[in-house]
């Protein structure tokens, strides 16, 4: 599905909004850094993410740290889209306005949606919600454009950045080795090797003080 933000009719919203192992439906649509598509993003990873509204405490807390952020989500072959229904004059004057607040450069896209077609494609909008404000979702989508992670958090409570790279490098350290990550894991620790799927391989001696079904490792 491709999604047209700036020519008429607008496209209707799909079925289902994407959920983890989708293609992430693409769009095209103007940003404060000039026309995007999602498909333009294909060969890295990307975390695209809605924000209530410009000018608001919570989503300026957030820009802030995503902005501070970038060179980390860079190094880890991540960009970043935001994303409101605000217009892209209010995107550009909020933009300026952190700058001057704030003294940090927002680096990154902010695509407008007014219509809210990709905020309703992607499910940042509730069902019959009478609201124009996305809640804060946040999608990362792999280098194939499939959605690999989603997190939503309500408009009064702001997102952890250090957790969505976090997010980020698992899933990559995940794909990399045929591994998973236990819970907090952090770059450089132990990870978890995948279980045995056989009687004979349950049967073979494990690490020590380590179970079958529970075995650390180091990539």
């Amino acid at each position: 599905m491709s999604i047209e933000t700036d020519t008429d009719p607008p496209v209707p919203p799909p079925a289902c909004p994407p959920i983890i192992g989708d293609v992430a439906p693409n769009f095209r649509a103007r940003t404060t850094m000039g026309p995007r598509t999602l498909a333009s993003y294909r060969g890295r990873w990307l975390v695209f993410f809605s924000h209530p509204a410009d000018f608001t405490p919570v989503c300026t807390s957030e820009f802030v740290a995503f902005a501070q952020a970038y060179e980390a989500f860079r190094d880890t072959d991540c960009d970043l889209l935001a994303l409101s229904v605000d217009s892209l004059s209010s995107h550009l004057a909020w933009k300026h306005s952190i700058e001057q607040r704030f003294g940090v450069r927002v680096p990154f896209p902010i695509v407008e949606d007014p219509a809210m077609g990709i905020a309703r494609a992607y499910g940042m909008l509730p069902a019959g919600s009478t609201s124009s404000a996305t809640v804060r979702t946040t999608f990362v989508i792999d280098p194939e454009g499939i959605v690999r992670a989603l997190v939503a958090y309500p408009l009064t409570v702001g997102r952890s950045i250090a957790e969505i790279l976090r997010l980020v490098q698992a899933l990559q350290a995940c794909d990399a080795s045929d591994v998973s990550t236990p819970e907090g894991w952090q770059p450089g620790d132990q990870v978890l090797v995948n279980p045995p799927l056989t009687s004979d391989e349950i049967a073979q001696p494990g690490a020590a003080g380590q179970d079958w079904y529970y075995r650390l490792g180091s990539l």
